[in-house]
């Protein structure tokens, strides 16, 4: 073969392998149409497609991506979390209202606890009692978000420490410190997932929980596992909120649950559970805050982006559910 035809099947051979990832997350897809959208407006190009607008995009979407991280892997087990905005909440009023008596460290840690102890109970109850997780859930987003009333009477607390805003300011070779730690966790939690054990039970589980307990998959601990992991990022992610704004409020994390289930549902992950990634999830937050940024460069009403979101929410979620009946009905027959 010459080596122009070489180059060309090499080409070729790529451009399917292109092909096929988008087919897999597709998701990426809609992304490289909205850089392509929003770069090529003549409203938004100037200013769209800096450096500075990309990394705040990537910033803005560290805070719910954190928390869709943990949510991909409680969705592939066919559970769900409702909880996550008050654990924010919770977390980034502990860490901050007790950072005079503890310090910075010490502080957040409780609040870090804080948040892995309530996932840890929301887990315990959904799998002891068999009662539906949103139900269970539902229940514990509304007594968490009246426990930071309590805690808080109402208040919103203020760092008198200034390494901790700093922080949250910061930067790693001019990517901000809060995306980076964004990023380390999805590589984390995406190799932990497609390589490890935990991994491959937590989607047996979500996709046929019979078959699993009779593999001899400990069905409980990975659940457990699971709902205290969401549990620990949704904190953490209150925690570096907090930081940035130097401050917590007990509203902090309203309506997050709403973002982070959407982000997850488009990145490909099933409601019914058994199916969805770490990659897709990325795609999806990104997705999202790409669309938010673009639409407030063009002057757009934010209630519009909302608009936008729930019909392609609901479009991936017909489509989901046209190609799942019409594989049981290639099973069946």
């Amino acid at each position: 073969m010459s080596a122009p035809a070489a180059t060309t099947e090499r080409n070729a051979g790529g451009a399917r392998t292109f092909l096929r990832a988008l087919a897999r997350q597709p998701i990426w897809a809609v992304l490289i149409v909205e850089l392509l959208f929003f770069g090529l407006m003549p409203q938004t190009r100037e200013v769209f497609l800096s450096t500075g607008n990309l990394l705040n995009i990537l910033l803005q979407s560290t805070f719910i991506g954190i928390v869709a991280l943990g949510m991909t892997y409680v969705m592939i087990n066919g559970e769900i979390d409702l909880s996550i905005g008050p654990i924010m909440a919770l977390a980034a009023s502990l860490s901050v209202g007790l950072q005079m008596d503890l310090g910075l460290i010490p502080a957040a840690l409780v609040g870090l606890l804080a948040g892995i102890g309530l996932g840890f109970f929301n887990g315990l109850v959904t799998f002891k009692t068999g009662v539906d997780s949103f139900i269970v859930t539902l229940g514990a987003m509304l007594g968490i978000r009246g426990l930071v009333f309590v805690y808080t009477q109402q208040d919103s607390f203020f760092s008198m420490n200034f390494a901790y805003s700093d922080f949250g300011l910061s930067s790693v070779g001019g990517v901000p410190t809060l995306a980076v730690i964004f990023l380390a966790l999805a590589v984390i939690l995406h190799l932990v997932l497609t390589q490890t054990r935990h991994g491959r039970d937590t989607y047996a589980v979500g996709g046929n929980r019979d078959a699993a307990l009779n593999a001899g998959v400990r069905i409980g601990r990975h659940v457990l596992i699971n709902f205290s992991m969401l549990g620990g990022l949704a904190a953490l992610s209150g925690i570096l909120l907090s930081t940035q704004m130097g401050a917590s409020t007990p509203n902090m994390g309203t309506v997050y649950e709403l973002w982070v289930i959407t982000a997850v549902v488009l990145g490909g992950t099933k409601l019914t559970g058994g199916h969805g990634s770490i990659v897709g999830t990325v795609g999806g937050v990104l997705a999202i805050q790409m669309l938010r940024n673009g639409m407030n460069l063009l002057q757009v009403q934010a209630y519009w982006v909302q608009v936008i979101i729930g019909v392609m929410l609901i479009a991936v979620l017909f489509v989901d559910k046209r190609t799942s009946v019409s594989g049981q009905g290639r099973v069946r027959t």
